[in-house]
Order: C-alpha cells, then sequence, then structure tokens
C-alpha cells in the first residue's frame, strides 16, 4: 500500500489492484504497520447528479456520501460506521455552489464548504447571524473541507449550524430516485445521528428565504474552552421588528445540545408577536426555554448547567439580533 495522508486523526492508503482504487483507514498515524486493523471500501467521485443517484442505488455495498469528511472519516476510523463505496460530491457543481438573489434568498451547495460560506460577501451582508455559527465549525483546517450539509447530515444534538439555519427559517433541498422535495431544516433530524433522508437520497443544497425588512439574527454557545470544541449549549435567535423599533413582528428561536435534536421552540415565537420590546419578555422566553428543554447529564457539562446556560444564551442572542435588527 502507498501512504496518500498522515494527520493526528487517520492515515489513509491506496491500494490500486487492476484498476480498482481502494482505500483503507488505519489507527497509526507513524508508519504502515505489519498487521493493522482497516476498513477498505471503494471510492468514486461522481461528477453530475444523475452519476450520483445512480450510484446511490447500489443496495449491494454499503454507500456513504463524502462532502468534507471532517466527521466520516473519523467515524470509520473508529468503528462506528462502516463503509463499501464512499462517492466524493465535490466535483458536483450543484452542490458546491453559493449563489444570493434577492428575490428568491441564498442558496448553498450541500458540499460547499464552510469557509466559502462564511467568506462570500452576500452571506456576510445579509446573513451574519449565519456566519456566527459557521466560523464556529472547527479551525481554518476543517473550514475549508467542512460543508454546512455535512454538518446538518451528521444530526449531531450539539451542531453550531442548524440551530442558525432553523432561525433562517431554512428549507433542505432533498434529491433522490423519486425526485426533488423540500423539508425545513427543523424537521430534517430525526434522532442524533439520523435523518428524514431515505435509501437513495441525498441532500442536494439548502436553501434559505431573503431576509425581511427590520430582521436581524445571532448564534452563540457556550464551551469549556476559547474555541474548537463542542457546545455545551448552543442558541440561535432571529427577530423581525416594526418601523418603530418598538414591537416583535416575528421570533425564532432555536438551541443546540438540549435534546436529542437540534430544538426549535415555535412557542417563544407565539409569546413574543406582536409584543413590546422590553427586558421583561425577553426574560420571560428565557425562562421559558429553561423549563422545556431535555438536557442530559455528560462529560462537558450537567443537565443543571445546560438548563442555567439556555436561559442565558436566549437573552443574549435576543438582545443581539435585536440590536442587528434595528441598524
Amino acid at each position: 500500500p502507498v501512504k496518500l495522508i498522515t494527520n493526528p486523526v487517520s492515515t489513509v492508503y491506496l491500494n490500486q489492484n487492476a484498476g480498482m482504487v481502494k482505500f483503507c483507514t488505519c489507527k497509526s498515524s507513524l508508519s504502515i504497520p505489519d498487521r493493522y486493523e482497516m476498513l477498505a471500501f471503494d471510492y468514486r467521485a461522481a461528477n453530475s447528479v444523475e452519476e450520483l443517484i445512480t450510484l446511490l442505488s447500489d443496495t449491494e455495498r454499503r454507500v456513504k456520501i463524502l462532502a468534507g469528511g471532517t466527521d466520516l472519516l473519523i467515524q470509520l476510523r473508529e468503528g462506528r460506521l462502516e463503509a463499501g463505496l464512499l462517492i466524493d460530491v465535490k466535483k458536483i457543481p450543484q452542490l458546491t455552489s453559493v449563489f444570493y438573489d434577492p428575490q428568491q434568498g441564498l442558496h448553498i451547495g450541500a458540499a460547499a464548504s464552510c469557509y466559502r460560506v462564511c467568506h462570500d460577501e452576500a452571506v456576510k451582508r445579509h446573513y451574519p447571524g449565519l456566519v456566527d455559527a459557521i466560523s464556529l465549525v472547527g479551525g481554518v483546517q476543517i473550514q475549508n473541507r467542512a460543508s454546512i450539509g455535512g454538518n446538518l447530515c451528521n444530526a449531531s444534538p450539539a451542531a453550531d449550524t442548524i440551530p442558525a439555519l432553523i432561525v433562517h427559517e431554512a428549507r433542505c433541498l432533498v434529491n433522490g430516485p423519486a425526485g426533488r422535495r423540500s423539508i425545513a431544516v427543523e424537521h430534517f433530524c430525526t434522532g442524533p445521528g439520523t435523518t428524514v433522508l431515505q435509501p437513495g437520497e441525498f441532500l442536494e443544497a439548502i436553501e434559505i428565504p431573503p431576509p425581511k425588512s427590520h430582521f436581524g439574527a445571532h448564534y452563540l454557545r457556550f464551551i469549556p474552552r476559547n474555541e474548537m470544541d463542542i457546545a455545551v449549549v448552543g442558541v440561535g435567535a432571529s427577530v423581525t421588528i416594526n418601523e418603530n423599533h418598538s414591537h416583535f413582528q416575528a421570533v425564532r428561536l432555536a438551541l443546540a445540545a438540549v435534546a436529542p435534536t437540534p430544538l426549535y421552540l415555535p412557542e417563544a415565537g407565539d409569546m413574543l408577536a406582536g409584543r413590546e420590546i422590553t427586558p421583561q419578555a425577553i426574560q420571560e422566553v428565557a425562562q421559558f426555554a429553561q423549563g422545556v428543554i431535555r438536557p442530559i447529564s455528560d462529560l462537558r457539562g450537567t443537565a443543571e448547567h445546560r438548563r442555567n446556560l439556555s436561559a442565558v444564551l436566549t437573552q443574549r442572542a435576543l438582545e443581539k439580533a435585536i440590536e442587528r435588527a434595528r441598524q
């Protein structure tokens, strides 16, 4: 075997025999040992949506999509996932495009890198609340590989991008053998690591409507370290306020790491719609969020700690969203 990649995460080897390209991951990153545990898999790079649909129809092998691989390769190395075929989708234009239209909104291909989205001028101008979340996904190296679509399909309850997508009313464009369908992001994740995707389906793009007048959004999280950690609690909030900047018109609130899936709280919008913007109103919603979440205790924090954080971060997220809506 020929060593291709060595890094602190994994070592990837290439075996090429009679025209068949196979890859395997090895737990050692120092050298090729005499004996090592590995998972062999075939690799294909799809060039079109039609080719991808055809490759995904292979029912004899465990087929996985490779967008950035920052989660997938680790899961393969640790044995949490198995794959007979990895399909690289970075060469499909529909899955890597990013563009903004004032009438239609923002289109993000599922395999577009976090770095590309964060540094898009239209995204920075019209969706700063989305940039808040995307910029927190790993460091610079990870940002250049990881994709928002991959973060969504990984379906971690602590994912940073999902609450931000929810409060921006984002929708998932899903494609497959039965054609395309659109799903609200808040309905996409069904549990830790599971989604609504059916066999043969894949996430093609994420579509976000153009921001309304007097709209603002913000995402923030609490982590034990300064950077590159998983959220103990994350909160995304968006508000639309009236022309006088005195009353709420619409509010969306979503939290991460407090339930089996990223948690959307439509009741928060019902509580604030039409109300005057006051510290008391914000505090009431913060206390409501604290009471309805379903946190667990783990290595990053206790359930009680997460409840307290949820109230504090909800208040801060709403205050920053209101500040942006008033600008």
